[in-house]
């Protein structure tokens, strides 16, 4: 027995989730033809349907609609970038009120961080500093 390769991630519009939830909602055939007819795992195609129903209102008690997941990421984003501009404000007290410090960020080369005039907190990507 040989192991089977591994499918590469694909991504979906919501737009064929929601057309494909529909076609499962209101057909006859089992959630695993339908799977198998549009070549989809039954995992997904089980997970847009249950989310559906969530962003319907028809979902279990505390479970997040999808706008409520964007929000919730976005506000982790917020959050852990406000953590790191108060880190970076802490670093710049301790080194005896330096208005700059380097960071190296893995994406964008170093990052320049310093404090405005109006003391706020300011971001610059450069390749080298």
């Amino acid at each position: 027995m040989g192991k089977r390769k591994r499918r590469t991630r694909r991504s979906f519009s919501p737009e064929f989730k929601a057309e494909t939830v529909r076609l499962v909602q209101g057909s006859e055939k089992s959630l695993g033809t339908i799977a198998r007819e549009l070549d989809l795992t039954e995992t997904a195609l089980r997970a847009w349907v249950r989310q559906a129903e969530v962003d319907a209102g028809r979902g279990c008690a505390g479970a997040l609609t999808t706008d409520e997941r964007e929000e919730l990421a976005r506000l982790r984003r917020d959050v852990k970038r406000l953590q790191m501009e108060r880190d970076i404000l802490k670093n710049l007290r301790v080194r005896g009120g330096r208005t700059t410090c380097w960071t190296r960020n893995s994406r964008a080369g170093y990052r320049c961080l310093h404090l405005g005039r109006s003391g706020r907190l300011l971001i610059g990507d450069v390749a080298n500093p």
